[in-house]
């Protein structure tokens, strides 16, 4: 094979690879998605924004109903001016069991959209928790309530539900705020600096020493 097509088909390769990182991540904001603003863990609380990045074949979107999942010890939707809320209330302790956000203006097919809610875990709730999404358009729906069972990857379902991952608190337990080097390794990055800045101060008094003797020099 020459050098010339060994270019042409690393070029192709190049284009190709490139091609796929520019669709990989449109294809993942293709769905519902559910980010907690901080860490999800049972006994804790979060705020969820559920995000809504097109509508129903192009058609634009006028509301979203959340569905709650087991595990949740409260539900406290986020007033937005875009969106009008009603909850509904279910099960022996009557708590939230969904909440529908409805657009004052439809959100076109191409604008994102946001909703938000506060909510509280059950000190023995598990995750992950999935939030299946009921999405009306002008023209059409779509149900956003698949999840993936065990060894089923996510990506391959055609309409799944949001999924809130929680953190593994025994995992994380007992960690130290600030890792230790060990003897093996190299010095730390505050160790780099302490030297940086020790040898900067160095430089600047060997400077300052030989200007001091060069200013002697020229008086005698």
């Amino acid at each position: 094979m020459t050098g010339f097509k060994k270019k042409a088909l690393l070029g192709a390769s190049g284009l190709a690879l490139a091609a796929g990182l520019v669709l990989a991540p449109a294809a993942a904001f293709a769905h519902v998605s559910v980010d907690p603003s901080g860490e999800a863990s049972p006994g804790g609380e979060t705020t969820l924004t559920f995000g809504i990045s097109h509508g129903c074949d192009g058609s634009p979107t006028t509301s979203v109903a959340v569905s709650m999942p087991e595990g949740l010890s409260g539900v406290h939707p986020i007033a937005d001016a875009n969106w009008m809320i009603e909850t509904e209330r279910g099960g022996d302790a009557g708590r939230v069991s969904t909440v529908t956000y409805t657009a004052t203006t439809p959100l076109p097919n191409d604008i994102r959209g946001e909703v938000k809610m506060l909510v509280g875990f059950a000190d023995d709730a598990s995750g992950p928790l999935a939030f299946p999404v009921e999405q009306t358009c002008e023209d059409g729906s779509t149900s956003w309530s698949e999840v993936a069972s065990a060894g089923e990857d996510p990506h391959d379902l055609e309409s799944p539900a949001p999924v809130l991952e929680f953190v593994d608190a025994a995992a994380t337990a007992g960690e130290p705020a600030v890792a230790e080097a060990s003897p093996e390794s190299g010095p730390s990055g505050l160790e780099v600096a302490g030297y940086v800045a020790t040898g900067a101060a160095v430089v600047i008094s060997l400077a300052a020493l030989g200007i001091a003797v060069s200013a002697s020099r020229r008086k005698s």
